[in-house]
């Protein structure tokens, strides 16, 4: 199994001088990550778990290794006053210890209220593995400049067809045995609820949030109404609200809401949803269109936390129905579009006239089909292993 992930030398990095705040999805490599870097890069280092209650002692009277050079505190967010304490460690410790930080929870959110750790710490959001990860490419994003394509190679499509079967997560991607792979997935919602929803929020009917999340993998794809889930549950729009929002907290789904622009009579309503974990999806259209997604976010991350870009990831759709599945800009402007056909190889006629009507700099059409990378105009038609090698 891989160990060396892509965060690596950026969190080793900034290590130096702030702590640094590593959130993702459950059982995505963070732990594992953060043990091998200390294992890597640190003579010492010092692994504390929340959920061990001799941990919870240590962390709580601040009883730490003095050898240690590296401290990991793991799901300290489970705590309600961890962002007090932790301060009061940096604050205190700050020349003898490098603080690393890891939780399943958007640890950015919870900066809100009580002691400001502004100024203190880097965030970063740790994504499953994608294509280039795979292959260990290290691309270089520069906008607003094209992406560099590799060609399309046995390695690249074998990358890509077991992303497609097993999705992104280490344990089900690097495991050949299919029966611990359907396990995992039909054990994953549950812990994320009962283990780690269930020690943070403020959730009264765990049971509704579990069939919330069973529900939502038909909605990948299409806008969300919330009017529609809460009718679908009984619920006041205000639970249902809350609901996605925890789940989202939680790096079970993310969405992605409409691009305004003056140039355009955009909808500014109801947003598109996609799931951390494509692989559970059966519909393929659905599936390749959430790959695609997921490694467009990995990218907008990367160049946020770790290049200091406002790079942010939209999608088109105006009032007569033309619709363009996703939009990268910097700093609002757009930088590149893409929209995903499962078969179709004909050229989008909304994505034409979206490149145009917006000026954007690149528009790329992904399908499935291998062995596919033309120009059509100002439009790239590609197959979906050439562009997803181009990213993070």
């Amino acid at each position: 199994m891989l160990k060396l992930r892509y965060l690596h030398p950026f969190i080793h990095r900034d290590l130096a001088q702030k702590m640094v705040f590593l959130a993702g999805p459950r059982q995505v490599g963070k732990t594992t990550l953060a043990q091998y870097l200390g294992n890597q890069e640190y003579s010492r280092f010092q692994y504390l778990n929340w959920d061990n209650a001799q941990d919870r002692r240590t962390i709580r009277e601040s009883r730490f290794d003095a050898r240690a050079r590296l401290l990991i505190f793991d799901e300290l967010h489970k705590y309600r006053q961890w962002k007090n304490h932790i301060k009061g460690i940096f604050d205190t410790h700050r020349d003898r210890f490098q603080i690393l930080v890891t939780g399943s929870a958007r640890l950015d959110l919870y900066r809100r209220g009580g002691d400001s750790l502004q100024g203190r710490y880097h965030h970063y959001r740790l994504h499953p593995f994608s294509v280039a990860e795979l292959l260990g490419l290290q691309n270089a994003l520069l906008p607003p400049k094209e992406l560099t394509f590799p060609e399309s190679t046995a390695a690249s499509r074998k990358a890509f067809a077991a992303l497609w079967e097993r999705g992104g997560f280490p344990e089900p991607l690097f495991t050949l045995d299919a029966r611990d792979i359907r396990r995992w997935r039909n054990e994953r919602l549950e812990r994320l609820i009962k283990e780690d929803i269930r020690d943070v929020e403020m959730v009264r009917d765990l049971s509704a949030l579990q069939i919330l999340g069973d529900i939502l993998p038909a909605k990948v794809g299409s806008l969300l109404s919330l009017n529609a889930l809460r009718g679908d549950l009984q619920v006041t729009h205000k639970t249902i609200a809350l609901w996605v929002e925890v789940l989202e907290r939680f790096y079970y789904h993310f969405r992605i809401y409409p691009f305004a622009s003056t140039r355009i009579k955009s909808l500014r309503k109801e947003p598109k949803l996609y799931l951390w974990d494509w692989s559970q999806l059966e519909d393929s259209g659905k599936r390749l269109e959430n790959i695609v997604a997921s490694h467009l976010l990995k990218a907008v991350h990367y160049l946020t936390d770790v290049e200091g870009y406002r790079a942010e990831l939209s999608f088109l759709r105006d009032v007569e129905g033309r619709e363009a599945d996703f939009l990268v800009t910097i700093d609002r402007k757009p930088w590149f579009v893409v929209e995903v056909k499962d078969s179709d190889a004909q050229v989008s006629k909304s994505l034409r006239y979206f490149q145009e009507r917006l000026r954007i700099p690149f528009a790329f059409q992904v399908v499935r089909q291998p062995h596919v990378d033309v120009m059509n105009g100002q439009i790239r038609l590609m197959s979906a292993d050439i562009l997803l090698q181009a990213l993070p």
